[in-house]
């Protein structure tokens, strides 16, 4: 006599070579290959490559701000007589 957990596995198997020999195996196929070739035309990045874009972007600002703070301190805060402009009597 059968178990119960071997009639399940044979059961699924069936079902498996079942789906697998239907028209819906070669659908699901033919959808993938054509979404893989609209995905392909679309021009999309990965995931990948994207992270290693933001972490460029992240250290260019950073490198930015930093600039911007030194150039800062190189003219003088906006409040100095240099920056409104002094009146010679």
């Amino acid at each position: 006599m059968i178990n119960r957990t071997d009639w399940m596995e044979d059961f699924q198997k069936n079902i498996s070579e079942l789906i697998a020999k239907s028209p819906a195996a070669d659908i699901e196929r033919n959808v993938k290959a054509m979404m893989a070739q609209t995905f392909s035309r679309m021009d999309l990045i990965t995931r990948e490559e994207f992270d290693v874009q933001a972490q460029l972007l992240e250290r260019a600002l950073a490198r930015i701000a930093a600039l911007e703070s030194r150039l800062q301190a190189l003219e003088g805060s906006p409040d100095t007589p240099l920056q409104q402009g002094t009146v010679r009597s």
